[in-house]
């Protein structure tokens, strides 16, 4: 017996979704969460906080810890995680250097056959 598929269980086969997974918190609800931290004295515990959002605590300690490397850097206040902009320049060198590569390649190789066609007694 055959069974017929939906148009969207064909574009999940396929894979060809472009949509982004939506985000499961807003941003207006991490940028409130990460300044009550922030802003109270004592510090809560995590956990705590993140029960009385509706949060997940793993999700409010990673929104903590990015917020607090984006800082001021002369607050030094985290020094062990990359700010956004880092992340992006990392990104961008990354990128640019996996074409260096491939021209480096590509380059090594047309010199490799130009070699060879030039002197034809040449040994490989």
């Amino acid at each position: 017996m055959r069974r017929m598929l939906t148009e969207g269980q064909i574009v999940l086969m396929r894979g060809t979704s472009t949509m982004a997974a939506p985000r499961k918190y807003s941003l207006k609800l991490r940028d409130r969460a990460v300044r009550m931290y922030r802003t109270s004295d004592p510090k809560p515990q995590i956990k705590r906080l993140a029960i009385e959002l509706g949060v997940h605590p793993e999700a409010l300690r990673g929104w903590i810890r990015q917020a607090e490397a984006e800082a001021d850097t002369d607050a030094g206040e985290r020094d062990d995680r990359l700010t956004t902009d880092e992340r992006a320049e990392l990104a961008a060198l990354r990128k640019e250097n996996a074409q260096l590569k491939r021209a480096n390649e590509l380059l090594r190789t047309a010199s490799a056959l130009f070699a060879a066609q030039l002197d034809p007694t040449r040994p490989r």
